[in-house]
């Protein structure tokens, strides 16, 4: 499973991230989990609000940071 949070760098982008790596790494998941700032990037993916988070190409978050219960469920746990 491939994981991007995209954003430029915020807090709530980084706070995403961060939540994410915390979920993944406390169930044992074999994920791809990286951060997009790059602005051509971000905008391959026709987001107006960060953070985002893509799960397998498909963006799943925009706007906010997710709790860890819907990142559980958005991760199938």
């Amino acid at each position: 499973m491939e994981i991007k949070v995209l954003g430029a760098g915020c807090s709530k982008c980084k706070a995403t991230y961060t939540a994410i790596d915390k979920v993944v790494k406390e169930n044992g998941l074999e994920v791809t989990l990286t951060k997009v700032e790059d602005i051509m990037e971000l905008l391959d993916y026709n987001i107006m609000t960060t953070p985002a988070v893509v799960v397998d190409g498909t963006v799943r978050i925009k706007g906010y940071i997710p709790s860890e219960s819907e990142i559980k469920r958005m991760l199938g746990i």
